[in-house]
């Protein structure tokens, strides 16, 4: 199976009953996108299939009851004019239409949440554009995401943003989130792991604007990373509990089923149980729910990123899984409570 696409009769070799299927969810963090076509103008990524809405709900309503998502930006639907440090209003103005088409299908899931994209280092001058965000999208645009992934290595991919260095320690970014946090507006973090302490930085020096780690700060598993896995999980357990000590900080639980985090179900003759998922990132799990508690934790899909590794149905059943022996409100805040407390979702 490719690591660049979905291969669904791959993915169905495994099927299980849904575990407590009852349970509500919020799955606050998954992307929509369309299949590339060639010659198609405003091409931002190249995509080998579709993930659209109904695509979504083919995963959402496999069993398990998502009653809501948040939408988070990939590059998709900017629009495309002369004022590129608007473009990616476009975004949010595209998903907030399916947002509404969402509404009106009661027995599908609701976006109710979108997160956009701003460059923050256009500094103070960021306004302009999450004023924009904030016209078009109303209370469904709850922030930003302005991703910092970067590593030295030829191996590995920075993130989709292109983003410079230690982007988080530079002054104009530092600006750019003061703006962020005077909206009240949430700001999504996505890094490596070696990158967690300038998330921390970000976090003490806006006190009043809530931080969502994204996957767990990417704990790198190729590459040059690939033989040292547990000098990774070391000092990114060492790292994780220093920030975890800000109060505005929360964690998403998911996205270890990237190949880059070197884990490699994407490569195995069948797709993994949810035993077999979790066996292999239990560690990651049960440390952040213990730095953070679990009302500063709760879990997300990445679809359909993850959808190279596991089916949306298996997924769930492994979060469920884990948290088996939990109490009803540890439960309850990992699957819908904390992200109803971030993203405002009734």
């Amino acid at each position: 199976m490719s690591a660049y696409t979905i291969d669904l009769d791959w993915l169905n070799r495994v099927r299980e009953d849904i575990i407590d299927p009852g349970q509500r969810i919020i799955d606050p963090h998954h992307h929509l996108w369309p299949k590339t076509v060639a010659g198609s103008s405003n091409v931002r990524r190249h995509r080998l299939y579709n993930y659209m809405l109904e695509d979504f709900w083919e995963d959402t309503s496999s069993g398990h009851n998502v009653t809501d998502s948040v939408y988070i930006e990939c590059s998709e639907f900017f629009w495309n004019s002369e004022n590129e440090h608007l473009n990616p209003v476009g975004e949010t103005e595209f998903i907030k239409g399916l947002a509404q088409l969402s509404l009106e299908n009661s027995k599908k899931t609701t976006i109710s949440g979108i997160i956009g994209h701003a460059n923050m280092l256009l500094g103070k001058d960021v306004d302009e554009v999450l004023e924009r965000h904030l016209d078009i999208g109303g209370n469904l645009f709850k922030g930003i995401r302005h991703a910092g992934s970067w590593d030295s290595s030829d191996m590995i991919n920075n993130s989709h943003h292109n983003p410079p260095k230690d982007m988080y320690l530079m002054k104009e970014f530092g600006e750019g989130l003061k703006i962020l946090s005077g909206k009240g507006l949430v700001f999504e973090a996505w890094q490596y792991h070696h990158q967690l302490l300038q998330v921390a930085h970000l976090a003490r020096n806006n006190p009043d604007l809530i931080i969502v780690l994204d996957h767990f700060s990417g704990p790198l598993g190729i590459g040059s990373y690939a033989t040292i896995k547990e000098q990774v999980y070391k000092n990114w357990k060492k790292d994780l509990k220093e920030l975890s000590q800000y109060k505005n900080v929360f964690a998403k639980l998911g996205g270890l089923a990237m190949p880059i985090n070197g884990l490699g179900f994407e490569a195995n003759p069948n797709p993994p149980t949810s035993d077999q998922f979790m066996a292999l990132q239990r560690q990651f799990y049960l440390t952040t729910i213990d730095f953070f508690g679990s009302e500063r934790c709760m879990f997300e899909s990445n679809f359909p990123v993850d959808k190279y590794s596991v089916s949306y149905q298996v997924l769930w059943n492994s979060f469920k899984n884990l948290v088996k022996d939990f109490s009803e409100t540890d439960k309850n805040n990992l699957f819908f409570k904390t992200a109803s407390n971030v993203y405002s979702i009734p």
